[in-house]
């Protein structure tokens, strides 16, 4: 329905009563010709002018407009969706025993899974188990430094063949010659869906700057020769959650919401539930339900994550830096707790993984969905949002210094 072609003479029509409806701020378009947007999937992920969303100077700032839902510390592994309901960090990014990559061909039998999870639902919360390691275990992390050092050299070697088909015999720049990211080569890894971009001056020096604000964690996790877990956080880290749903009015693309790299990613297929704030008080697990794709990497201060969740009729999930992805796929569903997973190394053979700023456009929903943050961070960081909080993309969602409590008042706040 999304995706289907909508008359011309009705859309300004259409997008205006949906706009009505759901409060949508047409002024914000930066194409305000109604008729060019052929779909309501193309009116949905509308894309905004330049400037009305400025971004705060913040260590952590929202990544899409929306309602926070919940937010807060990570306790013993758990989450909270909204107050009262919870769900396992392992199981929401693929780190417990159940979750099996696909890759691995390691599917559970129907019946021992649905009672390995009814045994898990003994505690009235969720899912009650202890939380893993975050970034997999010990064989895992050695065929990704080998993956890592392979992509790097494949991808120098097609860096210089691309250098050299740009100069002419003489060695100098051909005139004309347009800046293209170099196409993938037939022996690229299957399993790395990084887009290759082009060593310019601009990616170069973009890149250089989130290198700068990782300072040491510039260096891929898995070459410190140990995986980042809660066991395993650095003396005075926590880890933390955000949890931001995206109405149908609200603007449907997320952007990134700090320096970060993002090292790889796992597809979980699943259910297209309703995330509204109705559902997600009623249905325990809904965010592990849901199809999701779970964004895996490193910011300054460690491990740092973002998990979009697909909602009815929204399991298209686009991530603008991914060319194997493809959500909501009709017919096919796996298991609960099965993933695809990939990772970014052709972004950036140095960062092993894509690089991302403040702000950086990441991708983007339809309809209406949930984003889901889970980072370390030190313990003196704390929220600046509170939940049923509106937010909107840019704005100062996380700082540092004396902690505040995010239930305080209104008043409190503006004094």
């Amino acid at each position: 329905m999304n995706s289907q072609t909508l008359p011309v003479w009705f859309r300004p029509y259409g997008y205006k009563l949906y706009a009505w409806a759901f409060h949508c701020n047409l002024d914000e378009m930066l194409d305000p010709d109604l008729t060019h947007y052929a779909s309501l999937g193309e009116f949905f992920s509308r894309e905004l002018k330049p400037g009305v969303r400025p971004l705060a100077d913040a260590p952590l700032i929202s990544p899409c407009d929306g309602t926070v839902l919940h937010l807060g510390r990570i306790n013993g592994g758990q989450v909270e969706q909204v107050k009262g309901l919870t769900y396992s960090l392992d199981s929401l990014l693929g780190f417990n025993k159940h979750a099996a990559s696909l890759d691995r061909v390691e599917y559970h039998d129907e019946h021992q899974f649905c009672l390995a999870d009814e045994e898990q639902f003994a505690s009235l919360n969720g899912i009650d188990y202890s939380l893993g390691d975050l970034l997999g275990d010990r064989n895992k992390q050695r065929k990704s430094v080998r993956s890592y050092l392979l992509g790097w050299v494949k991808g120098s070697w097609r860096y210089v063949k691309h250098t050299a088909s740009s100069l002419d015999p003489r060695g100098l720049a051909r005139r004309n010659q347009t800046s293209t990211p170099p196409e993938l080569d037939e022996e690229s890894d299957p399993g790395d869906a990084g887009i290759p971009t082009s060593d310019t001056s601009e990616n170069l020096q973009r890149y250089a700057n989130v290198a700068y604000e990782l300072g040491s964690e510039a260096i891929p996790s898995f070459m410190h020769g140990q995986a980042i877990s809660a066991e395993k956080l650095r003396p005075g880290h926590r880890l933390y959650f955000c949890v931001i749903y995206l109405a149908p009015g609200d603007y449907h693309r997320f952007h990134s919401p700090a320096p970060w790299v993002v090292e790889m990613r796992r597809h979980f297929r699943g259910e297209l539930y309703s995330v509204s704030p109705y559902v997600a008080n009623r249905l325990p697990n809904l965010f592990l339900l849901n199809e999701r794709v779970a964004l895996l990497g490193r910011w300054r201060y460690g491990f740092f994550s973002m998990i979009p969740i697909g909602a009815t009729n929204v399991g298209s999930i686009r991530i603008n830096f991914d060319r194997n992805l493809r959500t909501n796929v009709r017919g096919h569903r796996n298991l609960t707790g099965t993933y695809s997973e990939a990772t970014y190394n052709a972004a950036s053979r140095i960062l092993g993984g894509q690089p991302l700023g403040p702000g950086e456009e990441m991708g983007g929903f339809l309809l209406g969905s949930t984003i889901v943050l889970v980072f370390e961070a030190p313990d003196n960081f704390h929220f600046d949002a509170k939940p049923g909080e509106k937010v909107k993309m840019g704005q100062l969602l996380g700082e540092f210094g004396e902690h505040h409590d995010t239930s305080r008042s209104q008043t409190e706040k503006t004094n």
